[in-house]
């Protein structure tokens, strides 16, 4: 039985996929950067006999044929790149590298997808059709290892049918997972306003134009467009996190600088929004004597699980982990470059269950505390495994 023969390689290869999880935790690479995690990748799929071959300077891409007859196609991802955080853990596996920390997980995901490459591989002779494994650079930084391996054929040459991937969630326990069919995550853009004025002394302010000020009235004003011009069926984040302004208590600065970002589940509305704000902000600068630059760096777009694949891969996780280890989950706001993906072949993208309060892992990603419990690494592998096996027919 395909199952349990998967269960059984699962549990053989864990404590291996365990060891490479605390390797690459201690050794993380920041976006577009990961060479050393990349050479790791295919060390690995080497000795195993796995054909690969390089894409996006950094990423990986393998390929295992099973020796059933079959022309199906599907793709496994993994991304590989780290934050530039500084780990506050203090585990024999911490990071080695400065300032730069496994935050989100993607060390799990990688080391998940070499124990599943492991599992597949082994199983030749059990399936039929052909499954392609994606190590993917540059999930945090725009534009996204995925548009770009996107653009250089990763999803061609052959061409899967379906996709799938999976994320860490701390705030599911470990040995469960979760899913959601239809849009799932949010598109995401950076914004970069520049408010100008000019600048003097704060106790003659009728000789300067304050930007502190238009800035002020630009952020408050934005909020509108969420409150006000959205549908409110159509779920919308606009966030300012970053204001800069390099006066002192009685300097008014030439201009101030804005960061933020805005999220949302409609393209069409994202594209109306980024309109709507640029012209506001403007407008509002011009009326008060300034000028604005409204710069909008284009970022992922929203995430869609397809629903039939989502169902199935659900239904198959049921069946390999129990009902009751399978949750369904709500839409999120976050962003994922997944999404690439998932806006031009079917895909899903399910929640791995890493949280354990025992084991003090449901410290949010993102942030220095974020670890995991390993144990949610005995159902990774062999879960991914089953459902690419699964969806091939076998």
């Amino acid at each position: 039985m395909i199952k349990n023969k998967v269960q059984e390689l699962a549990a053989h290869i864990f404590n291996d996929v365990v060891g490479y999880r605390q390797h690459i935790h201690a050794n993380p690479e920041l976006s577009f950067k990961e060479f050393e995690t990349s050479l790791f990748i295919k060390d690995k799929l080497k000795k195993w006999g796995i054909e690969y071959t390089d894409c996006a300077n950094t990423g990986v891409v393998g390929l295992i044929k099973g020796n059933q007859p079959s022309d199906k196609i599907i793709a496994l991802r993994a991304d590989m790149d780290a934050l530039p955080i500084h780990e506050a853990n203090d585990k024999p596996y911490k990071s080695r590298n400065h300032g730069i920390m496994h935050a989100c997980g993607h060390d799990v995901h990688t080391s998940s997808l070499l124990g599943t490459a492991y599992i597949l591989n082994q199983m030749r002779d059990d399936f039929g059709g052909t499954i392609k494994l994606i190590f993917q650079p540059a999930e945090e930084l725009l534009p996204g290892g995925a548009s770009i391996m996107i653009k250089e054929g990763v999803l061609e040459n052959p061409k899967p049918q379906h996709i799938v991937g999976q994320h860490v969630m701390p705030l599911i326990d470990a040995g469960k997972v979760g899913f959601r069919s239809g849009i799932y995550m949010a598109s995401t853009d950076e914004l970069y306003v520049t408010v100008t004025g000019k600048g003097g002394h704060g106790a003659q302010p009728h000789q300067n134009i304050d930007p502190v000020l238009i800035a002020s009235h630009i952020i408050i004003a934005l909020q509108q467009i969420v409150s006000r011009n959205a549908d409110p069926r159509i779920p919308s984040v606009l966030s300012f996190g970053k204001v800069t302004a390099n006066g002192a208590t009685n300097i008014i600065p030439n201009e101030v600088k804005i960061e933020g970002t805005f999220r949302t589940l409609d393209e069409n509305w994202r594209d109306e929004a980024h309109k709507r704000m640029k012209k506001m902000a403007e407008g509002i600068a011009e009326s008060m004597g300034g000028s604005c630059n409204f710069d909008i760096h284009r970022g992922y777009p929203f995430l869609i699980n397809e629903e039939k694949l989502t169902a199935n891969a659900k239904a198959f996780a049921e069946d390999y982990l129990g009902k009751e280890n399978v949750v369904d989950l709500d839409i999120w706001m976050a962003a994922e470059d997944f999404s690439f993906y998932s806006q031009v072949t079917d895909a899903c993208f399910y929640r791995l269950g890493t949280g354990n309060a025992a084991k003090d892992t449901q410290y949010s990603v993102h942030t220095p505390r974020f670890d995991v419990d390993e144990d949610a690494l005995k159902i990774s592998t062999g879960l991914m495994a089953y459902i690419a096996l699964k969806q091939l027919g076998n």
